[in-house]
């Protein structure tokens, strides 16, 4: 690399976000410009400064940082459960034919369905309660973490699997040392996708089962509808995708860059 080069990359790095921000406040500039000379109706469409002035409101009254975290709680607990369950069975299916063909099959059907069609289970099942919540997450988390985990798996090289019994390695050794390794990469990308449908999922839930011990971003988005609240809506719509890039961030967009890195893909 040259010297010329070098000394370029810092300016790149400063002027990444530059342009993404210039059209972030160009399209809300629009936005509000287009709201307050009457294009549309207000109360349908709220101009971003009522939206921001919920914002506000919300976080100091707490009534937004307590529904953060009530979902962030069920969130996390339901998608720890979801991989915990979905990990070793993706692993089954995709090293023993017959369940792959019964649990595997079963499991692509079941992805494919809306997790809002678990809801009136959860409530027979379970009742208004924190567990019929945690069972749609789980429910939209496990199946799309097995069928990642299952071709992950397949997809490992025999190469790979020959050399490693050629070495002596086998059972535990050979999962633990060769097969999860080659994997891995696979496997965090399927839970990211399981990250994804436990966020659908738990919203879905929350709009639906309504608990009283504890209100969340679901409960907040369905009582903005019930009152006519766009500002409310929006807002928490905004969250809800703010704290998903957050985690992307914090958590999954480190660990593929790890990933690339220990694979000599990226430096």
């Amino acid at each position: 690399m040259t010297e010329s080069t070098e000394a370029h990359m810092p300016k790149m790095k400063l002027a990444r976000p530059v342009i993404p921000t210039i059209l972030a406040l160009a399209f809300l500039g629009g936005w509000e410009w287009f709201v307050r000379t009457g294009h549309v109706n207000e109360v349908l469409v709220p101009a971003p400064s009522h939206i921001f002035k919920w914002f506000y409101e919300s976080l100091t009254n707490g009534e937004l940082l307590s529904a953060t975290w009530v979902t962030m709680r069920r969130l996390m607990i339901g998608f720890a459960i979801g991989a915990a369950l979905g990990v070793p069975l993706g692993a089954l299916c995709a090293r023993v034919r017959w369940i792959r063909d019964t649990l595997g099959v079963l499991a692509l059907g079941l992805q494919t369905l809306p997790s809002v069609c678990w809801v009136p289970l959860a409530l027979l099942w379970f009742g208004q309660e924190e567990s019929a919540v945690l069972f749609v997450v789980v429910m939209g988390t496990v199946w799309a973490v097995v069928i990642a985990v299952q071709e992950s798996v397949l997809s490992v090289q025999p190469l790979y699997l020959r050399a490693g019994m050629t070495m002596g390695s086998k059972g535990w050794h050979m999962w633990s040392h060769v097969i999860f390794p080659a994997a891995l990469p696979g496997i965090v990308s399927g839970m990211k996708q399981g990250w994804a449908f436990a966020w659908r999922s738990l919203m879905a839930a929350e709009i639906f089962v309504v608990i009283l011990t504890g209100f969340g971003l679901g409960s907040l988005l369905h009582a903005g509808r019930e009152l006519l609240r766009m500002d409310q809506v929006m807002g928490v719509m905004a969250v809800v995708v703010g704290v998903g890039l957050l985690a992307d961030v914090i958590f999954f967009a480190p660990l593929e860059r790890w990933l690339r890195r220990s694979r000599g893909l990226e430096r």
